[in-house]
């Protein structure tokens, strides 16, 4: 299993040397708009190795988040086309994995404050009745048979591309993973979504996923047993990126919590993932931010994320032990 943390495409190279620092040799960038040409890639990927860090995948958020092709809309296939040449630089450059996630609005939330689980810092809070009180954001009501077409069209125009450069998709679900918000049917919000997804694929290896464990928990029984579904989709060599997050509660309110507060037993989740083998990505995606004078967002991160690799080597010892007495 390989720690990551992530960086932008403009981060400095102190904000490297601290993830170095931290032991990590993986990391994942999100590239801004103006740093999707194959020069300036190129140059980030060097500024990274300089740090003896490995870029192991790479996003654009208005590439791979784009309401054109999620809705069908007039521009597609424009949209399509960027994102194909977009992963043809990363191909180039020797970056293996790429993202998507079927949501024209990003992320829904309802607010970013302190709260009752966040131990005073500023966390993330959803409220799905608040949500649904929230009018249509593309001017109506779409059907979840329009989504998954959509979807369809743009599998048929990107798994080639993939093919050919030696690409592989990571698909994220939707978060907040309910089955439609704000006039949009979710395309995944379960773990049978996943399944729908990759059987639309033809099981293809270029379309995987990242396990968000987010996810999994903010929906509670209504996307799958987190546990059950570690070893499905590990076992069947689906999971590329694991997301290693807690909450306070399914929907339909929840807040993101440090690993230890929330309601998984995020130790037992570890040890399913080394249990069945996992040898991909793994990272803390998002936490609740520490006070800014004090290291604000890098420190509550490297925090979690030494939360998480204590978790991760205990996990290896001991489920190495039960395998020796076996």
């Amino acid at each position: 299993m390989r720690v990551q943390q992530g960086v932008s495409s403009s981060c400095t190279d102190d904000q490297l040397l601290f993830i170095r620092q931290q032991g990590i040799r993986h990391v994942f960038a999100l590239f801004e708009d103006q740093h999707t040409d194959y020069d300036s890639v190129m140059r980030f990927v060097e500024r990274v190795r300089k740090f003896d860090l490995t870029i192991t995948d790479v996003g654009n958020t208005h590439l791979y988040k784009n309401p054109q092709f999620h809705l069908g809309l007039s521009e597609r296939d424009r949209a399509i086309e960027e994102y194909n040449r977009f992963n043809r630089v990363l191909a180039k450059a020797g970056i293996p994995i790429v993202y998507m996630t079927w949501e024209p609005n990003q992320v829904l939330s309802t607010a970013y404050r302190v709260s009752d689980h966040t131990q005073g810092a500023v966390g993330r809070i959803v409220d799905i009745e608040e949500m649904k009180k929230r009018p249509f954001t593309h001017g109506r009501q779409y059907t979840e048979e329009e989504i998954w077409e959509n979807f369809r069209y743009w599998l048929e125009r990107v798994l080639p591309v993939c093919e050919e450069e030696g690409l592989t998709i990571a698909l994220h679900p939707n978060d907040p993973p309910v089955d439609c918000l704000v006039g949009i049917p979710n395309l995944i919000h379960s773990a049978d979504c996943y399944k729908k997804a990759f059987a639309m694929a033809n099981d293809s290896p270029r379309l995987g996923m990242k396990m968000c464990f987010g996810c999994w928990l903010e929906g509670g029984e209504a996307f799958g047993d987190l546990l059950s579904d570690i070893a499905y989709f590990v076992d069947r060599k689906k999971v590329l990126i694991v997301h290693f997050r807690n909450v306070s509660s399914p929907m339909p309110y929840f807040e993101e919590t440090l690993l230890e507060d929330g309601y998984m037993n995020m130790y037992e989740a570890m040890k399913q993932l080394v249990r069945h083998d996992y040898d991909g990505l793994i990272h803390v995606d998002h936490v609740p931010e520490y006070v800014e004078s004090c290291g604000g967002k890098n420190a509550s991160m490297a925090y979690s994320t030494g939360y998480m690799k204590g978790l991760l080597h205990s996990a290896m010892q001991e489920v190495h032990r039960e395998m020796s007495d076996i």
